[in-house]
């Protein structure tokens, strides 16, 4: 870490619940490592990403996802002087609050949440870390510093309008500065996660023959990695072809917000970390030129991968799904595992037991949605299949 706006480990902001910290682990690493132990990050290994976890044991998942998040987060940090701990833990976290089934599952929770204060993924997660996960004897939650909860909460952007209630509640107790942008740190995380799943999904993609590599070839940026390729390597087989062209790829989107970022921080001459939250803007950011490219990319994923038509058929399965177990766990709460009960004991009214509900199948994994789903309500399986995107 050399740049002056790189967040301190040796000057955190703290915890909610004071505590003393570690003579060889800085803030951010324990928090790092408290979210890789947690409960909720290792159910990221069966929840989707794209396919369903049982499709194949190549595709990649919620957690594969989310350790390839934290690698190009530690890289770009690293080149930026930034503090690679602290990025990393909010790169790692970033998805614990996803639902099984992906995007699908969180849209079908979330209209089933309307009536009591909607779903999102985002705010769950910053949920699960500081309540959610019940292992301490002093506190709920992980008890993580106040840079990496800020970093879970903004890495988008500043919250502001309509607050999601696991957040805002959360933010009475802790402000988080919810008006203000986060940290580089967090920002790169959240740029870290655009990179990984744009490349990854191509390559899930083609693996699962949804689309070909010349269909891949004739995409802006694309286009010119496999021409890089085919001129240093003519005659490749189209197996390693591929492969070295979404390398390149990779590099080119890495190499893009390294350079970006680097001019905007320039130009911003930031001296500390405060001026990085009030800068206005996002200072961690692609070129407007490649952001267009992508664009063109992301929109091709979306009609070939996420709503292709058998994407489609299982999403309307999964939703089904998800609206039956909601449903029937909020006429029979006592068939909530015994550990959720006396919180359902001391829920009062019908929105802090939907909270609850909602709480109990956002936390499930893919494959244990499916067996309660079958063993509570019975009817169809899930067969494998893609079900969702990013």
């Amino acid at each position: 870490m050399t740049a002056p706006y790189a967040t301190d480990p040796a000057n955190p902001r703290g915890r909610l619940y004071a505590e003393e910290e570690s003579t060889f682990r800085s803030p951010f690493q324990r928090d790092r490592d408290r979210i890789i132990h947690a409960s909720a990050f290792r159910r990221l290994k069966h929840k989707t990403q794209v396919f369903i976890e049982h499709e194949g044991d190549y595709f990649r998942t919620r957690l594969t996802h989310s350790i390839e998040v934290a690698q190009v987060a530690r890289t770009i940090a690293a080149t930026l002087g930034l503090n690679v701990e602290l990025t990393e833990a909010v790169a790692l976290a970033h998805d614990l609050g996803h639902t099984p089934f992906g995007h699908t599952g969180e849209e079908a929770l979330d209209a089933l949440m309307q009536p009591y204060g909607g779903f999102d993924h985002n705010a769950q997660a910053l949920r699960i870390v500081t309540d959610l996960e019940r292992h301490y004897a002093e506190w709920d939650g992980l008890n993580l510093t106040w840079e990496t909860l800020e970093g879970i909460a903004k890495h988008n952007g500043p919250v502001l309008g309509d607050i999601p209630y696991a957040l805002a509640a959360y933010n009475v107790r802790h402000d988080l500065e919810l008006h203000t942008h986060a940290s580089a740190e967090a920002q790169v995380a959240a740029l870290s996660d655009d990179i990984a799943y744009n490349n990854h999904d191509l390559h899930d993609g083609l693996r699962a023959e949804l689309f070909s590599t010349d269909d891949l070839a004739a995409l802006p940026i694309l286009r010119d990695c496999f021409a890089r390729v085919d001129a240093k390597y003519p005659g490749l087989n189209y197996y390693r072809r591929r492969h070295e062209a979404l390398r390149r790829f990779f590099g080119v989107l890495v190499e893009d917000v390294i350079a970006v970022s680097r001019r905007n921080l320039a130009d911003l001459n930031p001296t500390t970390v405060h001026d990085i939250r009030h800068a206005g803007r996002m200072v961690i950011q692609f070129s407007p030129d490649l952001w267009t490219d992508l664009k063109v990319i992301r929109q091709f994923l979306f009609d070939r991968m996420y709503r292709a038509p058998a994407v489609v058929e299982m999403r309307v399965v999964v939703t089904k799904m998800v609206n039956e177990l909601f449903l029937f766990f909020m006429d029979n709460p006592d068939e909530l595992p015994k550990q959720w009960r006396k919180d359902v004991a001391d829920a009062q009214g019908r929105t802090a037991l939907a909270r609850i509900v909602a709480d109990y199948i956002a936390g499930m994994t893919d494959r244990f949605a499916i067996q309660e789903h079958k063993r509570l309500i019975g009817g169809e399986t899930i067969p494998p299949g893609v079900i969702d995107g990013n």
